[in-house]
């Protein structure tokens, strides 16, 4: 047998022999030569209200805030390894830009304008873009990862489902925390966080986190590092409660990412027509590139929560909130020193939401109705520099343009308990998405247009592609389940839902090449069944969840991007057919003993494509769905992890956590390209934490990737000598080890 084959049985039969638990992860050990402690019943809402997690009909992992530390999770990439059908990475050319797929959806160009697969919510505030999205883990109180579509309570853009990031409520206890992080690369992160109420009416907080490391690798012809961090991130939040019935609280947050460019490594050789060879480099993350290492990312926001308890049965919320950012940076393609084919790029976007909520408990009828509104602008420029020379030689394309969206939602969610035992659930949301949008493409004599700076640049001919064109999408989105106590500690659920991606235009989109473009594309659905099981075993010992699922996805959108024949590159995104995804999952949290608990989870998935109607230059129209697979989607996930822990009485308590989480291959695009696409590994970390038994002083030594393993997480394909064979990946971080020291005051 395939010695990968039976490391994956392997580590599926361990998973099932433990028979544990779900996301809920263990509480703290109880004394020395005590029973083993319960699990603890962790509370989420999934639903828009809250409900323990056994008894939620929907695939979610939930991570508590103390789980969170105790791995030493830094931001919310770090959930891919212990969550199943999980792929969540920052973008290719920075620290802090998300691409997240679940289940075989998601959305992996974080270009103005293109909406992405996977719903992100902060206090249920959905952040409609993936810069500054990569969220570090501060302030936090739990984070949720909701698998599967999530259109009816989350709506648009929630194909493959969504993750909500909880903050920390202020409470009635004056609290001050102080953190720091020291390890490799010379890493040190500081972060302040305090709390306190003003009165018995208000409450304030704010925290502050500041992220720095070196690079892991380093620019040789700039002589800057590369894969470094430099990031600020601030929150604050005002709470006013001025009687057990309202509540009203006041946020704001702001990101500052200055860490380099993040240029990719060359996969493939490159000889230049005057005889230079640009080989690949033996430091996956050095680089030769010339186009510029500055990148800078800033977005924030601020956001008011109204509540209003009318009576025990009905809860009212509003919810306002105001974003934006921008990102300027560059992206070498070519890896190079000369521009063969360079991205200096500028987004700009922003948004106001508003949605309203009634939450209702009315004996045996119970859920959430709601209005949401959303009013953005996503707009941005770039210039692809093709060839080197002087600034009236070279060649360049500037695309630019704006979409802005109103998008208008109504919905209603609510849950029927028909005996003790059984509970059908029925849900629906109609959305309506207006959108314009305005696309350039226009052709120049030079390297790098006048928008980036190049005054002298002379435009080649009339624009490629200058329209304005406006389309509305609608989309009602429903959603069934029927869940059923099979005894006080399982529950097993059936469900049906829908959920759906917003349509728009291209913003490369080149209409000399493909004229469709000016209509742009139609929205993408995903329709969802799922059948699982819940519970406790153990006598509260070990908790699971598992779950199959059988989705059909339809009319996908999938950006395809060849060579012109004006010697530049041309975009289509279409929507090119569909696909099944079908799969399986399990996760469980089990306690052993009063010293040691045990954690797994595991996830299978099998992807098709039934039709892939793709443009082939010269061929048209064609199906190639046989020669095509699923991004981002590797076969199998999964995790195993122990943790031993132990209380000292005066001495406080030691929790050792050993972590192992496996992918299997996974392909950068769906066309195969062997040398960016990621064979299978293992990763490996250890978490050591010491906490005193005041619970106010906590260190920790964390080590991450011990076996230093290179794995890719992302790509660019350019293949060919126009494009100087431009063959490039980006890979996840290398072997760290972390000391953090932490002192919590009240």
């Amino acid at each position: 047998m395939n010695s990968k084959i039976s490391k994956r049985l392997a580590f599926l039969l361990a998973g099932s022999a433990l028979g544990l638990a779900a996301p809920a992860w263990a509480q703290p050990a109880a004394p020395p030569g005590a029973a083993p402690a319960n699990v603890d019943e962790v509370v989420v809402t999934a639903r828009r209200r809250e409900e323990t997690l056994k008894d939620v009909p929907v695939a979610v992992s939930a991570f508590t805030a103390a789980r969170l530390e105790a791995t030493g999770v830094r931001d919310v990439t770090d959930l891919q390894k212990t969550t199943p059908s999980l792929t969540i990475n920052p973008a290719r050319g920075t620290n802090s830009t998300l691409i997240a797929f679940i289940r075989g959806v998601g959305q992996q160009d974080p270009l103005w304008g293109f909406e992405p697969g996977v719903g992100l919510y902060v206090d249920d505030v959905y952040i409609a873009r993936p810069q500054a999205a990569v969220l570090d883990v501060f302030d936090v109180q739990r984070i949720e990862v909701l698998r599967g579509p999530q259109g009816t309570l989350y709506g648009r853009n929630t194909v493959g489902g969504a993750i909500k990031y909880v903050t920390a409520r202020i409470g009635s206890t004056p609290e001050l925390d102080l953190k720091g992080q020291f390890g490799s690369y010379n890493e040190h992160d500081e972060i302040i966080a305090g709390k306190t109420p003003l009165g018995s009416q208000f409450a304030v907080s704010a925290a502050i986190a500041k992220y720095d490391h070196d690079g892991y690798g380093k620019n040789l012809t700039t002589g800057a590092q590369t894969y470094n961090k430099n990031l600020l991130a601030a929150r604050a939040s005002i709470e006013w409660i001025p009687n057990s019935e309202l509540l009203f609280r006041l946020s704001g947050d702001q990101v500052n990412d200055d860490s380099n460019a993040r240029h990719g490594h060359r996969e493939a050789p490159y000889t230049t027509t005057a005889g230079i060879t640009y080989g690949v480099l033996p430091g996956v993350y050095d680089t030769l590139a010339g186009a510029g290492d500055k990148n800078t990312v800033k977005a924030g926001g601020v956001s008011l929560l109204g509540q209003w308890t009318l009576n025990p049965n009905y809860t009212f919320k509003s919810i306002t909130a105001y974003r934006s950012g921008r990102t300027d940076g560059n992206i070498d393609f070519d890896e190079t020193p000369q521009p063969f084919l360079d991205i200096p790029a500028s987004y700009r976007d922003h948004q106001f939401t508003e949605e309203l909520q009634l939450l209702f408990n009315a004996n045996k009828l119970h859920g959430v109705a709601g209005l949401f509104y959303f009013d953005g602008q996503a707009s941005g420029a770039f210039d692809t520099v093709l060839l080197n020379g002087s600034p009236t030689t070279g060649f360049t394309i500037f695309d630019g343009g704006y979409v802005n969206t109103r998008s208008y939602a109504a919905y209603v969610d609510a849950s029927y308990d028909f005996s003790d035992r059984f509970q059908a659930s029925v849900g629906g949301r109609y959305t309506e998405d207006d959108k314009t949008g305005h696309v350039l493409r226009q052709a120049y004599l030079g390297s790098r247009s006048p928008f980036f700076g190049n005054t002298a640049a002379i435009k080649f001919g009339a624009p490629n592609t200058d329209y304005t064109n406006s389309k509305v999408f609608t989309k009602f989105t429903p959603r069934v389940s029927l869940s059923y106590k099979l005894s006080s500690d399982l529950t097993t659920y059936a469900s049906y839902s829908q959920g759906f991606k917003s349509g728009g235009f291209d913003m490369r989109g080149d209409a000399l090449a493909y004229p469709a473009t000016v209509k742009g594309y139609n929205p993408e659905t995903v329709d969802s069944y799922e059948v699982g099981l819940k519970g406790n075993l153990w006598n509260g010992h070990g908790n699971f969840a598992a779950a199959l699922f059988d989705s059909q996805y339809k009319n996908q959108q999938i950006t395809t991007q060849y060579p012109n024949t004006t010697g530049g590159i041309a975009s289509v995104v279409d929507n090119v057919g569909a696909s099944t995804l079908r799969g399986a999952e399990f996760e469980g949290t089990g306690r052993i003993s009063s010293d040691f608990s045990v954690h797994t989870a595991v996830s299978y998935i099998d992807t098709k494509f039934d039709k892939y109607i793709a443009f082939i230059p010269g061929a048209g129209l064609t199906d190639v769905s046989g020669q095509r697979k699923l991004q981002n989607t590797p076969t199998w996930t999964g995790s195993l992890s122990a943790t031993w822990s132990h209380d000292f009485g005066g001495n406080g308590k030691l929790e050792l956590t050993p972590l192992a989480s496996y992918r299997s291959f996974t392909q950068q695009f769906e066309t195969a390209t062997p040398l960016i696409d990621q064979p299978a590994y293992w990763l490996y970390d250890v978490d050591l934490v010491w906490t005193s038994a005041s619970g106010r002083y906590q260190a920790g030594l964390h080590g991450k990737n011990l076996g230093d393993q290179r794995y890719k997480i992302g790509g660019y394909t350019f293949p060919g000598a126009t494009f100087a064979n431009s063959i490039d990946a980006f890979y996840g971080a290398p072997r760290t080890v972390t000391v953090s020291l932490a002192a919590k005051f009240f």
